[in-house]
């Protein structure tokens, strides 16, 4: 049986609980959900909300290229680039808002790479996001 490495990337997100961003074991790269909260300020673009939660600004384009940014940034830190991507999930809070906005995204983000892909439709995610992707990819042996 392989074993899996643990990795955790700098420049991407904390987890908002117990768990990696990634796990490696053997050539298959597993990627924790990952949403768009900026590294940094664990923030997330475009989103503002008042102090009694109501949203007072939302930009969903916003979500999608800093939930993409924060998967390369996985990616990287596990040894990965973007082309080894071979199976999405994508998580949309609104898919009836949301979908053709994210599916116009991602073409540019994967005209390269296309990538089996799945998107499921869901109530609502751990922290006020409203996009979070679960990624597998490919990876050769150090």
């Amino acid at each position: 049986m392989s074993k899996s490495e643990r990795i955790d990337a700098s420049n991407a997100p904390k987890p908002v609980g117990l768990y990696p961003h990634a796990r490696r074991v053997g050539d298959l790269l597993f990627l924790s959900g990952i949403g768009p909260r900026d590294p940094k300020t664990n923030g997330v673009p475009g989103l503002k909300q008042s102090t009694s939660g109501n949203f007072e600004e939302f930009d969903f384009e916003a979500q999608c290229h800093s939930v993409f940014q924060n998967v390369r940034a996985v990616l990287e830190a596990s040894g990965a680039r973007w082309e080894d991507l071979v199976d999405v999930t994508v998580f949309l809070t609104n898919m009836q808002r949301d979908f053709h906005t994210y599916n116009r995204i991602y073409a540019e983000y994967f005209k390269d790479n296309q990538p089996c892909r799945t998107t499921v439709g869901i109530d609502s995610l751990p922290t006020p996001i409203a996009i979070e992707l679960k990624c597998i990819a490919v990876v050769a042996n150090s």
